[in-house]
Protein backbone atom coordinates (compact mmCIF):
# COMPACT_ATOMS: atom_id res chain seq x y z
CA UNK A 1 0.00 0.00 0.00
CA UNK A 2 1.06 3.73 -0.35
CA UNK A 3 2.14 5.53 2.66
CA UNK A 4 -0.69 8.53 3.18
CA UNK A 5 2.18 11.50 1.95
CA UNK A 6 2.89 9.62 -1.24
CA UNK A 7 -0.92 9.14 -2.09
CA UNK A 8 -1.90 12.45 -1.37
CA UNK A 9 1.54 14.03 -3.28
CA UNK A 10 2.26 11.99 -6.15
CA UNK A 11 5.77 12.20 -8.58
CA UNK A 12 6.83 15.43 -7.78
CA UNK A 13 8.39 17.23 -10.68
CA UNK A 14 11.94 18.26 -9.04
CA UNK A 15 12.01 14.31 -8.26
CA UNK A 16 11.06 13.37 -12.25
CA UNK A 17 13.63 15.92 -13.46
CA UNK A 18 16.43 14.81 -10.55
CA UNK A 19 16.09 11.17 -12.40
CA UNK A 20 15.96 12.30 -15.86
CA UNK A 21 19.31 14.07 -16.01
CA UNK A 22 20.60 11.51 -13.54
CA UNK A 23 20.39 8.69 -16.53
CA UNK A 24 21.07 11.40 -19.14
CA UNK A 25 24.37 11.74 -17.04
CA UNK A 26 25.07 8.46 -17.20
CA UNK A 27 25.20 7.24 -20.46
CA UNK A 28 28.40 9.80 -21.59
CA UNK A 29 31.31 11.34 -20.55
CA UNK A 30 31.54 12.43 -23.38
CA UNK A 31 31.79 16.48 -24.92
CA UNK A 32 27.89 17.84 -25.55
CA UNK A 33 27.09 20.69 -27.50
CA UNK A 34 29.81 21.65 -29.37
CA UNK A 35 30.37 18.22 -30.75
CA UNK A 36 26.63 18.12 -31.20
CA UNK A 37 25.85 21.24 -33.43
CA UNK A 38 28.25 19.83 -36.28
CA UNK A 39 26.12 17.46 -37.97
CA UNK A 40 28.15 13.62 -38.53
CA UNK A 41 29.17 13.40 -41.96
CA UNK A 42 26.86 10.73 -43.51
CA UNK A 43 24.62 9.81 -46.73
CA UNK A 44 21.32 9.71 -44.28
CA UNK A 45 18.76 11.16 -42.42
CA UNK A 46 18.58 9.84 -38.92
CA UNK A 47 15.42 9.82 -36.49
CA UNK A 48 15.79 8.36 -33.25
CA UNK A 49 12.62 6.47 -31.88
CA UNK A 50 12.21 5.86 -28.17
CA UNK A 51 9.34 3.95 -27.81
CA UNK A 52 7.81 1.27 -25.05
CA UNK A 53 8.21 -2.13 -26.56
CA UNK A 54 8.59 -4.04 -23.44
CA UNK A 55 7.12 -3.43 -20.13
CA UNK A 56 3.43 -2.66 -18.72
CA UNK A 57 2.43 0.25 -21.15
CA UNK A 58 4.08 -2.07 -24.41
CA UNK A 59 0.41 -1.84 -26.15
CA UNK A 60 1.03 1.76 -26.80
CA UNK A 61 4.06 1.00 -28.43
CA UNK A 62 2.70 -1.74 -30.30
CA UNK A 63 2.57 0.35 -34.03
CA UNK A 64 5.67 1.52 -33.38
CA UNK A 65 8.30 -0.78 -35.42
CA UNK A 66 5.21 -1.58 -38.44
CA UNK A 67 5.12 2.46 -38.97
CA UNK A 68 8.83 3.18 -38.97
CA UNK A 69 8.85 0.57 -41.71
CA UNK A 70 5.76 1.72 -43.45
CA UNK A 71 6.56 5.37 -43.61
CA UNK A 72 10.59 4.48 -44.41
CA UNK A 73 9.72 2.62 -47.27
CA UNK A 74 7.41 5.35 -49.00
CA UNK A 75 9.79 7.65 -48.22
CA UNK A 76 12.70 6.34 -49.86
CA UNK A 77 11.50 5.17 -52.50
CA UNK A 78 12.14 7.85 -54.15
CA UNK A 79 15.28 8.48 -52.73
CA UNK A 80 14.50 10.42 -49.43
CA UNK A 81 14.04 13.79 -48.71
CA UNK A 82 15.54 16.59 -50.89
CA UNK A 83 18.02 18.82 -48.28
CA UNK A 84 18.91 21.63 -50.16
CA UNK A 85 21.93 22.73 -48.19
CA UNK A 86 23.67 19.48 -49.97
CA UNK A 87 21.92 19.54 -53.02
CA UNK A 88 20.73 15.97 -52.82
CA UNK A 89 18.29 14.15 -51.66
CA UNK A 90 19.28 12.22 -48.49
CA UNK A 91 17.39 8.67 -47.01
CA UNK A 92 15.75 8.36 -43.69
CA UNK A 93 16.50 6.13 -41.35
CA UNK A 94 15.08 5.42 -38.33
CA UNK A 95 16.83 4.08 -34.88
CA UNK A 96 14.12 2.49 -32.58
CA UNK A 97 15.04 2.05 -28.52
CA UNK A 98 13.40 0.44 -26.78
CA UNK A 99 12.39 2.34 -23.04
CA UNK A 100 11.01 -1.21 -21.31
CA UNK A 101 7.96 1.17 -20.23
CA UNK A 102 10.34 3.05 -17.58
CA UNK A 103 11.21 6.64 -17.22
CA UNK A 104 14.80 6.79 -16.46
CA UNK A 105 15.52 4.44 -19.08
CA UNK A 106 14.19 6.36 -21.66
CA UNK A 107 15.95 9.03 -20.55
CA UNK A 108 19.18 6.95 -20.87
CA UNK A 109 18.15 5.33 -24.59
CA UNK A 110 17.47 8.73 -25.60
CA UNK A 111 20.89 9.93 -24.48
CA UNK A 112 22.52 7.31 -26.47
CA UNK A 113 20.73 8.50 -29.03
CA UNK A 114 21.86 11.92 -29.37
CA UNK A 115 25.30 11.75 -27.82
CA UNK A 116 26.38 8.22 -29.64
CA UNK A 117 23.84 8.19 -32.53
CA UNK A 118 24.02 11.56 -33.13
CA UNK A 119 20.58 11.82 -34.72
CA UNK A 120 19.30 14.55 -36.76
CA UNK A 121 15.21 14.61 -35.16
CA UNK A 122 13.58 12.58 -31.92
CA UNK A 123 10.11 11.03 -32.27
CA UNK A 124 8.54 10.02 -28.87
CA UNK A 125 5.44 8.65 -27.89
CA UNK A 126 3.07 7.38 -25.08
CA UNK A 127 2.43 8.91 -21.67
CA UNK A 128 4.68 10.97 -19.99
CA UNK A 129 6.99 7.95 -18.52
CA UNK A 130 8.12 7.98 -21.87
CA UNK A 131 7.86 11.64 -22.94
CA UNK A 132 8.68 13.87 -20.90
CA UNK A 133 12.19 11.78 -20.06
CA UNK A 134 13.03 11.81 -23.31
CA UNK A 135 12.07 15.99 -23.81
CA UNK A 136 14.07 16.87 -20.99
CA UNK A 137 17.05 15.30 -22.73
CA UNK A 138 16.91 16.87 -25.68
CA UNK A 139 15.80 19.93 -24.48
CA UNK A 140 19.70 19.56 -22.69
CA UNK A 141 21.03 18.54 -25.39
CA UNK A 142 18.95 21.29 -27.74
CA UNK A 143 17.80 18.41 -30.42
CA UNK A 144 14.46 19.05 -31.78
CA UNK A 145 11.81 16.65 -30.96
CA UNK A 146 8.73 15.85 -31.83
CA UNK A 147 6.40 13.93 -29.34
CA UNK A 148 3.12 13.11 -28.76
CA UNK A 149 0.16 10.60 -26.86
CA UNK A 150 0.60 12.47 -23.50
CA UNK A 151 -2.43 14.68 -21.88
CA UNK A 152 -0.60 18.51 -22.64
CA UNK A 153 -1.23 18.89 -18.68
CA UNK A 154 1.31 16.19 -17.54
CA UNK A 155 3.69 17.07 -20.82
CA UNK A 156 3.65 20.44 -19.32
CA UNK A 157 5.37 19.97 -16.06
CA UNK A 158 8.36 19.09 -17.85
CA UNK A 159 8.51 22.41 -19.73
CA UNK A 160 9.44 25.26 -20.27
CA UNK A 161 10.11 23.75 -23.71
CA UNK A 162 11.90 25.25 -27.25
CA UNK A 163 13.62 22.15 -28.82
CA UNK A 164 10.45 19.73 -27.84
CA UNK A 165 7.07 20.21 -30.12
CA UNK A 166 4.07 18.12 -29.11
CA UNK A 167 0.34 17.26 -30.06
CA UNK A 168 -2.61 15.78 -28.59
CA UNK A 169 -5.21 16.70 -26.10
CA UNK A 170 -5.59 18.46 -22.92
CA UNK A 171 -6.92 17.27 -19.58
CA UNK A 172 -10.18 19.69 -20.33
CA UNK A 173 -10.80 17.82 -23.52
CA UNK A 174 -11.06 14.70 -22.09
CA UNK A 175 -13.09 16.26 -18.96
CA UNK A 176 -15.58 17.23 -21.09
CA UNK A 177 -15.69 13.95 -23.25
CA UNK A 178 -16.31 12.17 -19.78
CA UNK A 179 -18.77 14.24 -18.05
CA UNK A 180 -20.33 14.48 -21.55
CA UNK A 181 -21.22 10.95 -21.87
CA UNK A 182 -22.33 10.61 -18.46
CA UNK A 183 -24.71 13.51 -18.61
CA UNK A 184 -26.45 11.76 -21.41
CA UNK A 185 -27.76 9.73 -18.55
CA UNK A 186 -29.54 12.49 -16.78
CA UNK A 187 -30.26 11.86 -13.07
CA UNK A 188 -29.73 7.99 -13.56
CA UNK A 189 -26.96 8.19 -11.13
CA UNK A 190 -26.47 9.79 -8.05
CA UNK A 191 -23.15 12.02 -9.50
CA UNK A 192 -20.59 10.19 -6.84
CA UNK A 193 -17.10 9.34 -8.83
CA UNK A 194 -14.71 6.78 -7.59
CA UNK A 195 -11.23 8.29 -8.64
CA UNK A 196 -8.86 5.76 -10.23
CA UNK A 197 -5.57 7.55 -10.32
CA UNK A 198 -1.72 6.09 -10.14
CA UNK A 199 1.48 7.41 -8.45
CA UNK A 200 2.28 8.82 -11.91
CA UNK A 201 3.01 12.05 -13.80
CA UNK A 202 -0.71 11.34 -15.44
CA UNK A 203 -2.05 10.34 -12.21
CA UNK A 204 -0.61 13.64 -10.10
CA UNK A 205 -2.42 15.32 -12.70
CA UNK A 206 -5.51 13.81 -13.30
CA UNK A 207 -6.65 13.55 -9.66
CA UNK A 208 -5.95 17.89 -9.17
CA UNK A 209 -7.57 18.57 -12.44
CA UNK A 210 -10.34 15.85 -12.27
CA UNK A 211 -11.18 16.48 -8.62
CA UNK A 212 -11.33 20.27 -9.29
CA UNK A 213 -13.30 20.33 -12.08
CA UNK A 214 -15.56 17.64 -11.27
CA UNK A 215 -16.66 19.56 -7.99
CA UNK A 216 -17.46 22.66 -9.94
CA UNK A 217 -20.00 20.48 -12.02
CA UNK A 218 -21.87 19.14 -8.98
CA UNK A 219 -20.10 15.65 -8.81
CA UNK A 220 -18.87 14.17 -5.37
CA UNK A 221 -15.34 13.02 -5.81
CA UNK A 222 -14.17 9.91 -3.69
CA UNK A 223 -10.57 9.72 -4.23
CA UNK A 224 -8.68 6.63 -2.69
CA UNK A 225 -5.17 8.43 -2.94
CA UNK A 226 -2.42 7.27 -5.78
CA UNK A 227 -0.94 3.74 -5.90
CA UNK A 228 2.09 2.44 -7.10
CA UNK A 229 2.25 0.32 -10.07
CA UNK A 230 1.78 -3.41 -9.86
CA UNK A 231 -0.39 -3.15 -6.97
CA UNK A 232 -1.97 -6.39 -6.21
CA UNK A 233 -4.80 -5.94 -3.49
CA UNK A 234 -7.72 -3.16 -4.10
CA UNK A 235 -9.72 -4.16 -1.77
CA UNK A 236 -9.35 -1.03 0.48
CA UNK A 237 -10.37 1.23 -2.67
CA UNK A 238 -13.62 -0.90 -3.19
CA UNK A 239 -14.47 -1.38 0.15
CA UNK A 240 -14.23 2.77 0.59
CA UNK A 241 -16.14 2.52 -3.36
CA UNK A 242 -19.17 0.70 -2.06
CA UNK A 243 -19.32 2.52 1.28
CA UNK A 244 -19.35 5.81 -0.42
CA UNK A 245 -22.24 4.24 -3.10
CA UNK A 246 -20.04 5.33 -6.20
CA UNK A 247 -21.76 5.09 -9.06
CA UNK A 248 -19.12 6.28 -11.49
CA UNK A 249 -15.84 5.03 -11.72
CA UNK A 250 -12.56 6.68 -13.48
CA UNK A 251 -8.77 7.40 -13.57
CA UNK A 252 -5.75 6.75 -15.28
CA UNK A 253 -4.02 3.14 -14.54
CA UNK A 254 -1.66 1.75 -16.83
CA UNK A 255 -3.55 -1.71 -18.05
CA UNK A 256 -2.31 -4.51 -16.60
CA UNK A 257 -3.38 -2.41 -12.61
CA UNK A 258 -6.49 -1.74 -14.38
CA UNK A 259 -7.19 -5.41 -15.10
CA UNK A 260 -6.34 -6.49 -11.07
CA UNK A 261 -8.68 -3.80 -10.22
CA UNK A 262 -11.82 -4.76 -12.43
CA UNK A 263 -11.71 -8.38 -12.07
CA UNK A 264 -11.27 -7.64 -8.17
CA UNK A 265 -14.38 -5.22 -8.39
CA UNK A 266 -16.52 -7.88 -9.86
CA UNK A 267 -15.24 -10.61 -7.40
CA UNK A 268 -16.49 -8.09 -4.66
CA UNK A 269 -19.57 -7.46 -6.03
CA UNK A 270 -19.09 -4.15 -7.37
CA UNK A 271 -20.06 -2.83 -10.21
CA UNK A 272 -20.65 0.91 -11.26
CA UNK A 273 -22.92 1.92 -13.35
CA UNK A 274 -20.42 3.45 -15.35
CA UNK A 275 -16.71 3.31 -15.60
CA UNK A 276 -14.75 5.32 -18.10
CA UNK A 277 -11.46 4.86 -17.48
CA UNK A 278 -8.46 6.63 -19.59
CA UNK A 279 -5.22 4.67 -21.11
CA UNK A 280 -5.75 1.48 -19.43
CA UNK A 281 -8.68 0.21 -21.84
CA UNK A 282 -7.45 1.62 -24.89
CA UNK A 283 -6.49 -1.59 -26.78
CA UNK A 284 -7.97 -4.59 -28.42
CA UNK A 285 -5.28 -6.65 -26.54
CA UNK A 286 -5.84 -5.33 -22.89
CA UNK A 287 -9.29 -5.97 -23.75
CA UNK A 288 -8.89 -9.39 -24.32
CA UNK A 289 -6.23 -9.63 -21.45
CA UNK A 290 -9.13 -9.54 -19.34
CA UNK A 291 -11.13 -12.51 -19.87
CA UNK A 292 -14.93 -13.33 -19.82
CA UNK A 293 -17.18 -10.21 -20.36
CA UNK A 294 -15.25 -7.72 -18.43
CA UNK A 295 -14.23 -5.29 -20.95
CA UNK A 296 -18.11 -4.92 -21.82
CA UNK A 297 -19.37 -1.38 -21.67
CA UNK A 298 -16.44 -0.01 -20.30
CA UNK A 299 -15.94 3.66 -21.62
CA UNK A 300 -12.94 5.63 -22.41
CA UNK A 301 -11.39 8.20 -24.10
CA UNK A 302 -10.94 7.97 -28.56
CA UNK A 303 -8.12 9.95 -30.18
CA UNK A 304 -7.80 8.15 -33.17
CA UNK A 305 -10.32 5.65 -35.17
CA UNK A 306 -10.38 4.12 -38.83
CA UNK A 307 -13.57 6.60 -38.97
CA UNK A 308 -12.35 9.43 -38.31
CA UNK A 309 -12.00 11.76 -41.49
CA UNK A 310 -8.78 12.94 -42.37
CA UNK A 311 -6.14 11.99 -44.74
CA UNK A 312 -2.17 11.17 -44.78
CA UNK A 313 -0.38 14.39 -45.90
CA UNK A 314 2.37 11.94 -47.35
CA UNK A 315 0.37 10.05 -49.57
CA UNK A 316 -3.37 11.02 -49.03
CA UNK A 317 -4.36 7.82 -47.91
CA UNK A 318 -7.83 7.93 -45.48
CA UNK A 319 -7.53 6.86 -41.69
CA UNK A 320 -9.69 3.94 -43.21
CA UNK A 321 -6.84 2.91 -45.24
CA UNK A 322 -3.94 2.98 -42.54
CA UNK A 323 -5.58 1.35 -40.41
CA UNK A 324 -6.45 -1.66 -43.50
CA UNK A 325 -3.06 -1.17 -44.13
CA UNK A 326 -1.66 -2.51 -40.91
CA UNK A 327 -4.34 -5.05 -40.11
CA UNK A 328 -3.49 -6.72 -43.79
CA UNK A 329 0.30 -6.42 -42.73
CA UNK A 330 -0.44 -8.37 -39.16
CA UNK A 331 -3.23 -9.69 -38.75
CA UNK A 332 -4.20 -7.43 -35.95
CA UNK A 333 -6.96 -5.39 -35.02
CA UNK A 334 -6.23 -1.49 -35.36
CA UNK A 335 -5.55 0.18 -32.64
CA UNK A 336 -5.67 3.98 -31.42
CA UNK A 337 -1.70 4.90 -31.33
CA UNK A 338 -1.39 3.71 -34.92
CA UNK A 339 -2.61 7.47 -36.05
CA UNK A 340 -0.19 8.93 -33.79
CA UNK A 341 2.90 7.19 -34.36
CA UNK A 342 2.13 7.84 -38.47
CA UNK A 343 1.54 11.74 -37.99
CA UNK A 344 4.98 11.99 -35.88
CA UNK A 345 6.54 11.22 -39.47
CA UNK A 346 3.94 13.20 -41.53
CA UNK A 347 5.20 16.23 -39.08
CA UNK A 348 8.92 15.15 -39.43
CA UNK A 349 9.11 15.30 -43.05
CA UNK A 350 6.91 18.25 -43.59
CA UNK A 351 9.73 19.68 -41.13
CA UNK A 352 12.90 18.40 -42.86
CA UNK A 353 11.69 19.35 -46.22
CA UNK A 354 11.27 22.77 -45.81
CA UNK A 355 14.38 22.96 -43.54
CA UNK A 356 16.38 21.96 -46.36
CA UNK A 357 18.81 21.64 -43.74
CA UNK A 358 20.16 19.27 -41.18
CA UNK A 359 21.11 21.83 -39.22
CA UNK A 360 19.35 21.13 -35.51
CA UNK A 361 18.31 25.25 -35.20
CA UNK A 362 17.01 25.05 -38.24
CA UNK A 363 14.83 22.19 -38.02
CA UNK A 364 13.75 23.60 -34.73
CA UNK A 365 12.71 26.91 -36.64
CA UNK A 366 10.65 24.67 -39.56
CA UNK A 367 9.06 22.85 -36.39
CA UNK A 368 7.99 26.67 -34.98
CA UNK A 369 6.45 27.26 -38.89
CA UNK A 370 4.54 23.47 -38.89
CA UNK A 371 0.82 23.96 -40.68
CA UNK A 372 -0.20 20.72 -41.46
CA UNK A 373 -3.34 18.53 -41.95
CA UNK A 374 -2.31 14.81 -40.67
CA UNK A 375 -4.46 11.63 -40.09
CA UNK A 376 -5.07 12.64 -37.01
CA UNK A 377 -5.86 16.85 -37.36
CA UNK A 378 -4.70 20.04 -38.48
CA UNK A 379 -1.03 20.43 -36.23
CA UNK A 380 0.10 24.12 -35.71
CA UNK A 381 2.10 24.67 -32.75
CA UNK A 382 1.24 27.72 -30.44
CA UNK A 383 3.61 29.44 -28.34
CA UNK A 384 4.48 26.71 -25.40
CA UNK A 385 5.02 24.45 -28.03
CA UNK A 386 2.04 22.21 -28.45
CA UNK A 387 -1.06 21.33 -30.99
CA UNK A 388 -4.23 20.31 -29.52
CA UNK A 389 -5.63 17.20 -31.47
CA UNK A 390 -9.70 16.03 -31.53
CA UNK A 391 -11.16 14.18 -28.66
CA UNK A 392 -14.11 12.33 -28.87
CA UNK A 393 -15.70 9.20 -26.53
CA UNK A 394 -16.75 5.43 -26.84
CA UNK A 395 -17.41 2.72 -25.25
CA UNK A 396 -16.29 -1.47 -25.83
CA UNK A 397 -19.12 -3.85 -26.86
CA UNK A 398 -18.63 -7.29 -28.71
CA UNK A 399 -18.17 -7.27 -32.03
CA UNK A 400 -18.30 -9.24 -35.03
CA UNK A 401 -14.66 -9.33 -36.53
CA UNK A 402 -13.01 -8.91 -33.43
CA UNK A 403 -14.07 -10.11 -30.13
CA UNK A 404 -14.01 -6.59 -29.09
CA UNK A 405 -15.13 -3.49 -31.18
CA UNK A 406 -14.30 0.29 -29.63
CA UNK A 407 -17.59 2.34 -31.07
CA UNK A 408 -17.53 6.15 -31.24
CA UNK A 409 -20.43 7.23 -29.03
CA UNK A 410 -19.86 11.11 -28.37
CA UNK A 411 -18.85 13.83 -30.65
CA UNK A 412 -20.78 16.52 -29.43
CA UNK A 413 -17.06 18.84 -29.54
CA UNK A 414 -15.90 17.43 -32.64
CA UNK A 415 -19.57 16.53 -35.00
CA UNK A 416 -16.68 15.96 -37.75
CA UNK A 417 -16.37 12.67 -36.23
CA UNK A 418 -18.95 10.43 -36.65
CA UNK A 419 -20.37 8.30 -34.17
CA UNK A 420 -20.59 4.35 -35.08
CA UNK A 421 -22.36 3.22 -32.04
CA UNK A 422 -24.83 4.41 -28.96
CA UNK A 423 -23.72 4.17 -25.65
CA UNK A 424 -24.86 1.19 -23.62
CA UNK A 425 -26.19 2.13 -19.80
CA UNK A 426 -25.47 0.85 -17.20
CA UNK A 427 -23.11 -1.58 -17.37
CA UNK A 428 -24.07 -4.72 -18.03
CA UNK A 429 -23.38 -7.41 -15.25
Amino acid sequence: MTTERSAKEGVTRRDFVKKVIAAGAVVAGAPLLPRLSRAAARDHILIGHPAPATGPIAAFGETSAWVDKFVVEEINKDGGILIKELGKKLPVKVKPMDTESNPTKAAEVASKLILQDKVDLMLVLHTPDTVNPVGAICERYQVPCISSVAPIEPWLTGGPYKWTFHYFWGLGDIITVFTGMWDEFGGQTNKTVGGFWPNDPDGAVWAVEFTKKLKGMGYKVVDVGRFPYGMQDFSSFISTWKKENVEILTGVPIPPDWATAWRQCHQQGFIPKIATIGKAVLFPAAMEAMGGNLPNGLSSEIWWTPSHPFKSSLTGVSCKELADSWTKSTNRQWTQPLGFDYAAFEIAIDVLKRAGSLDKKKIREALVQTNLDTVVGHIKFNEKNYSLTPLVGGQWVKGSKWPWDLQITYNKENPNIPTTGKMVFPIPR
